[in-house]
């Protein structure tokens, strides 16, 4: 049995995982090794709040965030978002990325993903008329007074999943 709320069988187990998610996250290695912290995931996950504290452990050779955390807080979460979105009879699959770094990160950064209807209904709509289609969406990892530190560009792959036996 699966544990992600797209896939649990259980709706007890999708609801346990629901309320459990940001614990979840926070806990997944990468992320607290590099001190990223989710701080809020909406239930119907078309928003996710990403924080990541300068620490000793995160910071580059001249004491500003390390550009590898900056991408690590940003690498998993449109992909999850948009399986747990679409739901089991979809694939997601991160394609690339590109991060081009604005200024400095000091302090605490933030990055804020969101999804909208509009995003979900035409990515159902095109795979109705293609095999697998490829989208790009955009975060910006901000600083605490609102500027953008580095622009994360991700490519997503999506596809309907095969039916056994069928066409």
């Amino acid at each position: 049995m699966e544990l992600c709320a797209s896939g649990a069988e259980d709706p007890l187990l999708k609801r346990l995982f629901q309320r459990n998610v940001k614990l979840l996250f926070n806990l997944w290695p990468p992320l607290l090794g590099a001190g990223i912290r989710i701080t809020r995931v909406q239930p119907d996950w078309k928003e996710v709040d990403v924080e990541m504290k300068l620490r000793r452990w995160n910071a580059n050779y001249v004491g500003t965030h390390y550009g590898g955390s900056l991408y690590s807080m940003t690498d998993p979460f449109y992909m999850v978002m948009f399986i747990e979105i679409l739901g089991r009879d979809y694939i997601v699959w991160d394609k690339s990325a590109m991060i081009r770094f604005r200024k400095p990160g000091r302090g605490t950064v933030y990055a804020h993903f969101h999804i909208t209807e509009e995003q979900v209904e035409e990515i159902r709509a095109a795979l109705k008329l293609e095999e697998k289609i490829d989208r790009e969406f955009r975060v910006d990892v901000k600083n605490g007074d609102g500027e953008t530190i580095a622009e994360v560009k991700k490519l997503l792959q999506f596809r309907k999943k095969k039916v056994p036996g069928g066409a």
